[in-house]
């Protein structure tokens, strides 16, 4: 863990994640953009090549990894979210111990948020699903229309619409560097999860206040 391993209660609202922090999304989300991919004539045979998709912007994975064109990416994002709204949205997993993780952070008085780079309408389906959604105050994310395109503009909604302005009573918890640099445009401390897709270099080099590597070490954290 790095920095002080003491209490964060300066920090009494927390914002997560949701792919690749509270949930293991990896069929659902390479699934479908394998779909999406294959619209287009590129074929993907190990769904684990697709595992960077997970967590940034959608349409900037398209377009960093696969080299598409603004009308290509277009085309995909729409493949894609025809086979996540069917069925990819619930091709999802629960990380072992988060429930438990929810439940005392709620208990010590933390007042729980989402912010997610996937669109709102699948992250609210997805929490409800799998009967998370009590614990969280509000659940934002991006639009269908792309109108939140980086962590950062999803973090100033959520902190709007809850009507947060004390950015020194927030923290962030993430697997990806995004999470990390949107929390800091905004001044706003984060934690970096090693459970999900992101490596210890990628959260370092973007600054994240503390590294943990399980859901555990992120409760003994709390």
């Amino acid at each position: 863990m790095s920095q002080e391993s003491h209490s964060l209660k300066k920090y009494p609202y927390l914002f997560f994640d949701l792919d690749g922090t509270l949930t293991d999304p990896l069929e659902g989300i390479a699934g479908s953009a394998a779909y999406a991919l294959r619209h287009l004539g590129i074929q993907i045979d190990d769904l684990n090549e697709l595992t960077p998709f997970i967590g940034p912007p959608l349409r900037e994975s398209f377009m960093k990894y696969y080299n598409l064109t603004e009308e290509q990416t277009s085309v995909a994002m729409l493949k894609y979210r025809e086979r996540f709204a069917d069925v990819g949205w619930s091709e999802n997993k629960v990380y072992p111990g988060i429930e438990s993780l929810l439940q005392e952070a709620r208990r010590q008085g933390y007042e729980l948020m989402i912010a997610t780079s996937k669109p709102e309408i699948f992250a609210r389906r997805i929490v409800r699903h799998f009967g998370l959604d009590s614990y969280f105050t509000y659940v934002g994310g991006d639009g269908l229309n792309g109108e939140r395109p980086t962590k950062a503009d999803v973090i100033a909604y959520v902190m709007e619409n809850v009507g947060l302005e004390d950015v020194s009573q927030v923290a962030m918890i993430g697997d990806r560097e995004h999470d990390v640099l949107g929390a800091k445009c905004h001044g706003i401390d984060s934690i970096g999860v090693l459970y999900g897709y992101g490596s210890r270099e990628e959260l370092v080099d973007a600054g994240a206040n503390y590294v943990v590597e399980s859901v555990e070490e992120l409760e003994m954290l709390l």
